[in-house]
Parts: structure tokens; C-alpha cells; sequence
């Protein structure tokens, strides 16, 4: 029997009397990566902040792993076992890279072998642990994001369009950062992405979001997976 990471069921959301999500029903399965596609507005972030508690429910339930968070405050989630990456830069500019990965830590002793696991990934990283975070380029933030997500071994990791205004080698850097991360722990992945061929390179399965709503989903290894995706990106 699969089990389900990560399920919304009819969840509505959004920002004061703008609903955003309308009644919005997904599951993530344990261990599978999903991507959740769509043109700016259609309510992709919304989703994620959602999710970690950010935005009121107005209706519908979330589950992690089972419990229901419907209610519960952003730190309490994110102590359940659930990661998040936002689109926005989310990182302490005058802290060092070490300081901002240690800062996803129950305890700081943990951080000599945490870093050991994912530096193979992120080598940019292990010899500028006392490099401020602010001074390093866009790329370079976005891999810090990811890294501090992998440095908490979380069961899920939501990422908000991590890709954004990145060159082609760092893209690459992140894909193979989260394929490594499902290959050595499992962990249950929902990528926000309008990089169609990252995502599908990254993910099991896709869905479209159009205005609140899910109209297109499928398996993101089929044939004609993208095409379908595109046709809805472009209407």
C-alpha cells in the first residue's frame, strides 16, 4: 500500500476576501517527487505558503505523513518533518554559509556530519564556510537555499521555483542535488516550477495549476509530457 506524504483535500486559500485556491485537492506520495507547473498569478505560491501555514485555510484539510496540520502554526510544521525553500531569498545576508546551514539544526553538534553528507553535492561550498551569504551570487544563494532544506533531512521539501533567473550549470547543479537527495534518503519532493525541463527531469509526476484549480496532471516520464504541458502554459 502506498503512503501518502503529503495530501490537500478541497482546500481553499488566499489573501483576505481574494480566494486564491479554490477547493484544491493533490496528494504526494512518500518518496515521489512532484512538480506543480502553471504561469505567474495562478496561485503556485500561494500553495506553499499554504502548506507551511503562512496563509489562512479558509476550508479543506492538509495531512503530513498522516497528522493534520491544518491548524497548526508555520514552526510547529515545519518540526513535523517538512522543509521549505521559498522563491524569495530566505537567507540571513550577514550570517556566514555556515550559520545559515546550522540554522535549519535541532543542535549545532550535528553540523560537522550533516555537512560531510551533502558537501560531495555543494563542493562551492567547503572551503567558504565563513563567507558571508550576502556576498555570494544569485546562483550560489539558490544552491545555499537547497543546501540548508538537505542539511535538515527533512521527509519533505517544498521548492519554489528554485530555478529562476539561474544559468544553465547551476540548474544542472540543483537537478542533480535533489536526484541525490531521493537516491541516498527517500525524501517526498513538491517542486513550484515554470522550468519545464527541470522539472520533469526532477519529478515523477506533474500537475498544471490554472487560477486555484488542478487541470492537468500525468506521469512526468511519459511521451508528450511536455507538449502537454506547454499547450497549457500557452493558453
Amino acid at each position: 500500500m502506498t503512503r501518502i506524504a503529503l495530501e490537500l483535500r478541497d482546500v481553499t486559500s488566499g489573501y483576505k476576501a481574494s480566494i486564491v485556491l479554490r477547493k484544491l485537492s493533490m496528494t504526494v506520495a512518500s518518496g515521489e517527487a512532484m512538480a506543480l507547473l502553471g504561469k505567474n498569478g495562478m496561485g503556485k505560491t500561494t500553495l506553499l505558503k499554504t502548506i507551511m501555514g503562512y496563509l489562512p485555510k479558509q476550508g479543506g484539510a492538509i495531512r503530513l505523513g498522516g497528522r493534520d496540520i491544518t491548524r497548526m502554526a508555520p514552526h510547529g510544521i515545519a518540526r513535523q518533518g517538512i522543509a521549505y525553500a521559498p522563491q524569495e531569498h530566505a537567507l540571513f545576508q550577514d550570517l556566514t554559509i555556515r550559520d545559515n546551514l546550522r540554522l535549519g539544526l535541532p543542535k549545532a553538534s550535528m553540523f560537522d556530519e550533516r555537512f560531510a553528507q551533502i558537501e560531495p553535492v555543494f563542493p562551492v561550498f567547503g572551503s567558504r564556510l565563513k563567507q558571508l551569504a550576502g556576498t555570494l551570487s544569485g546562483g550560489e544563494q539558490k544552491m545555499l537555499l537547497v543546501a540548508r532544506a538537505l542539511m535538515m533531512q527533512p521527509a519533505v521539501i517544498l521548492l519554489d521555483e528554485i530555478t529562476e533567473g539561474l544559468q544553465p550549470s547551476v540548474i544542472d547543479r540543483l537537478a542533480q542535488a535533489l536526484l541525490w537527495e531521493r537516491s541516498q534518503r527517500g525524501t517526498t519532493l513538491l517542486l513550484i516550477e515554470q522550468n519545464v525541463a527541470f522539472a520533469l527531469q526532477v519529478a515523477d509526476r506533474y500537475a498544471v495549476l490554472k487560477q486555484g484549480e488542478i487541470i492537468d496532471d500525468g506521469d512526468a516520464k511519459a511521451e508528450g509530457a511536455a507538449a502537454s504541458i506547454f499547450q497549457h502554459l500557452r493558453v
